[in-house]
């Protein structure tokens, strides 16, 4: 048992005319974290896949521990010790953890013996950075912990070289740091290799040792963590025009002097499953300010934005915008100037059918100039949504062509378009950047800062810690669906979040108590407790 070396040598892979990887020689260190940036679309995930047999590349060779192998499926990648953190969810919803976990052996004798298999998961479990009960289904985990069986499937097998595609999207910093942490040290000693895909440059800095770059299906640069910046990989990943432009932040005025847009109080909303999801919630975003909200995905973050933008009913409490009491219809929104960035925008905001056009109309086709004496005018919707395409560099083939044909970057780019086509006074937005490359990321970061300087308040939602302190004035954590504490970003301190993010702030840093609070962070915590 010793961690491999991986060598790829030309590895090309086509999808009919479209060359997804062309060339690639990346060479892997035994014993090291080899981490690999690139926007979506470059060919990473490719790349990985024909490693482990997912894909079956048209040229080139995979070499292990310096021999060229024919790895024609994940079994037989395996079975050389190789193994890989898919980016989305492998578990059987049916089984249990314990059949999961047992599940990922492959191979099984036709009768299992449950005591001595328990007893060894539950060893198993108390040499990892988390826990998930035995007994439960994926059906009752959060995406967080379903992304933590993930990683713990492929940590009990103990592979000798382990692929991870974007693991630590959906942890606490904490626990990030703890599994990185962990495989790591588990590198070092030579027990495994690790390759990682990631877009987080911290990640890269704290627990990388060599760094790799794809652009276009090529590999575009190669190097050792300590001898390259940041500055120069977000170069290497867009080029250096378009990483200048991406780059450019600007934050400006004072933030929350504005007057306040949304007030929550006492909010209670119910679960999927009947249970209460939002428990006694109280919070205020001002105008001028972006107001983030921290939290392992499953502590009712989901929720809460639900019933702000009117998809899930209100239990208890009351939401009032500009003063008024809020039951987010279409006549609030458009004359509150309500707007909203959902969680998985195709899905919650968009008619997958119809066309990049129509639903850039969907705010504005039933009003002048888009309608008139009830008529809808569809030269005026046309030429509305060629002007946003260009504006907001959305890549379509046309106003014309569906919206559901566009990748996960455009379609966020066409319904933040939609959203910001007119002055909004609040803006509600749910993890807005999941899953983009470097570019996306930061033409979206740019958009929400630019609206906060006019004066819109802005209400994010985010998983994404690091995106959270980039882009806040304050910060609240929620925790079992309530906020637990709160701060101003500026000088947050990223431990003593997590460590409320993970149900564990009474003992680190500072009690979210009124005397310890920032001034509106009191007054909140006072009205949860009158609630």
């Amino acid at each position: 048992m010793h961690a491999l070396a991986l060598d790829t040598y030309d590895l090309t892979k086509r999808f009919g005319a479209f060359t997804a990887l062309n060339a690639v020689s990346l060479k892997v260190r035994p014993g090291t974290v080899h981490a690999l940036l690139g926007e979506n679309g470059a060919g990473k995930s490719t790349l990985v896949k024909c490693v482990v047999g997912y894909y079956r590349p048209d040229d080139g060779a995979v070499l292990v521990d310096g021999r060229e192998q024919a790895i024609s499926s994940p079994t037989v990648a395996r079975d050389l010790g190789i193994g890989m953190v898919y980016q989305h969810f492998t578990v059987v919803p049916g089984m249990t953890v314990a059949e999961n976990l047992l599940l990922a052996r492959g191979r099984l004798p036709a009768v299992i013996d449950w005591k001595k298999v328990r007893a060894e998961l539950s060893a198993f479990l108390e040499t990892t950075p988390f826990k998930l009960d035995l007994d439960a289904t994926p059906q009752d985990l959060s995406a967080g912990e379903k992304q933590k069986l993930e990683i713990l499937k492929q940590l009990y097998l103990r592979p000798r070289l382990l692929i991870l595609d974007e693991p630590t999207s959906v942890l606490t910093p904490q626990e990030a740091d703890e599994v990185l942490g962990l495989l790591k040290d588990r590198a070092h000693a030579g027990d495994c290799t690790v390759v990682m895909i990631t877009h987080k440059f911290r990640e890269v800095a704290e627990h990388a040792d060599d760094v790799s770059v794809l652009r276009r299906g090529a590999l575009v640069a190669s190097h050792a963590v300590a001898e390259v910046s940041a500055d120069a990989l977000a170069a290497a990943m867009v080029g250096e025009g378009r990483s200048a432009k991406a780059a450019a932040l600007v934050r400006e005025g004072h933030a929350g002097t504005g007057p306040a847009r949304l007030q929550v109080h006492g909010l209670e909303v119910a679960g999927d499953r009947g249970e209460l999801a939002v428990q006694g919630l109280s919070l205020e975003v001002r105008g001028g300010e972006i107001v983030g909200v921290a939290g392992v995905s499953g502590n009712g973050q989901r929720e809460l934005m639900e019933a702000l933008v009117g998809q899930r009913a209100v239990d208890g409490g009351n939401v009032r915008v500009s003063g008024e009491s809020f039951r987010a219809t279409r006549e609030q929104n458009r004359r509150l100037k309500v707007r909203s960035l959902p969680e998985e925008p195709l899905r919650n905001a968009c008619v997958g059918e119809l066309s990049v056009g129509h639903n850039m109309g969907l705010r504005v086709f039933d009003a002048e100039p888009a309608a008139r004496r009830g008529w809808l005018r569809f030269g005026v919707l046309r030429d509305k949504a060629r002007a946003l395409i260009t504006e907001y560099g959305v890549k379509t083939q046309g106003e014309g062509a569906a919206i559901r044909t566009l990748s996960g970057g455009n379609v966020q780019r066409a319904v933040l378009a939609r959203e910001l086509a007119e002055d909004a006074d609040l803006l509600l937005v749910s993890n807005p950047v999941f899953g983009l490359d470097f570019a996306a990321v930061a033409e979206i970061h740019t958009r929400l800062v630019a609206a906060r300087n006019r004066g819109t308040a802005v209400l994010l939602v985010s998983e994404d810690l690091d995106e959270l302190l980039h882009l806040s004035d304050r910060i609240v954590v929620m925790s079992e669906g309530r906020i637990v504490f709160e701060c101003a970003a500026a000088g947050a301190d990223r431990r003593t979040l997590g460590a409320y993010m993970g149900g564990h702030g009474g003992g680190h840093g500072h009690d979210p108590d009124p005397a310890s609070a920032p001034p509106r962070a009191a007054a909140t915590h006072a009205t949860e407790a009158a609630a």
